[in-house]
């Protein structure tokens, strides 16, 4: 088969995706549609095959996000806990634009989550989320995650209010700046090891404080 062919092949695949995904999305407030999704993505969170896991679980956080209701939200969440990067990039940004349509479901979302006192890796990406957004209750509800056992998720939650450059974070702030608890923050391909005392700090300066401790 020539370059050509298979350029073709690629262009009738895609074709083929979009009508397929709009004749399931026509159900999309059906109650069949949304317990569909659900058991499709706990399936694919709990394949071997960690290759097509990764490739159904990006599909299905673009479907999730698209059908409304709780129950899509708290699937979004569970994708967004996965191992594979790939994966928690596509539930962080079809969170993301969830919350931007319908904020409610998704606070709501992230409130069932931490009620449930969930520890995953979706923990320490739901505050970026929220700081992204910045609606008005996103504060309080990053606050929560400051209770947080795990270490990790509290560096997350310090990180995302210097980027929400809420003023009203600084008291919250303060409070770590002495905590011993070491982390590993990643950039990028780097990490760096630091504690959330240090972290408190930086985030400090970054809202124009000073810490009494320096």
């Amino acid at each position: 088969m020539s370059l050509s062919d298979e350029l073709q092949r690629m262009f009738e695949a895609d074709r083929a995706l979009r009508k397929a995904e709009s004749a399931l999305l026509r159900n999309k407030a059906s109650s069949d549609l949304v317990a569909l999704l659900e058991r499709e993505t706990q399936r694919a969170l709990e394949l071997e095959d960690r290759t097509e896991a990764t490739i159904r679980l990006e599909r299905l956080a673009d479907l999730c996000a698209q059908v409304p209701g709780p129950r899509m939200t708290d699937a979004l969440i569970a994708i967004l806990d996965d191992t594979e990067p790939r994966v928690r990039v596509a539930a962080g940004e079809a969170l993301r634009d969830v919350g931007y349509e319908r904020y409610a479901e998704v606070a709501r979302g992230i409130e069932r989550a931490l009620d449930h006192n969930a520890d995953g890796p979706a923990m320490s990406e739901l505050p970026w989320i929220l700081a992204e957004i910045a609606e008005p209750s996103a504060l309080p509800l990053i606050r929560r995650f400051l209770s947080h056992p795990n270490p990790d998720v509290v560096a997350a939650a310090i990180e995302s209010l210097a980027q929400l450059q809420e003023p009203d974070s600084v008291s919250d702030l303060e409070r770590f700046v002495g905590d011993p608890r070491e982390v590993i923050i990643e950039d990028f391909e780097h990490e760096t090891k630091t504690t959330l005392g240090e972290l408190a700090r930086e985030a400090l300066d970054m809202l124009g404080y000073r810490s009494g401790d320096d």
